[in-house]
């Protein structure tokens, strides 16, 4: 079923609210959600480099500020 919704309308409390309800709706069915192939070659790739010593590593305080500065 596909509905035509305008998100621009809504207000910043009001699309807040719509992820959080589309976040728990897939979380509820996570069953259903299937990765992709290249998502687990990409983690084994990630996890390889980490043990080998090769990975850039960061603190989580510090991947939110990254983060939060790309959005400037």
């Amino acid at each position: 079923m596909t509905q035509d919704l305008s998100v621009e309308s809504l207000s910043l409390p009001e699309k807040l609210q719509l992820m959080e309800s589309l976040w728990r709706s897939l979380c509820d069915k996570s069953e259903d959600v299937q990765s992709p192939d290249w998502h687990e070659n990409i983690l084994s790739e990630r996890r390889s480099r980490l043990e080998a010593g090769d990975a850039k590593v960061s603190s989580w305080d510090d991947a939110k500020r990254r983060l939060s500065n790309l959005g400037q």
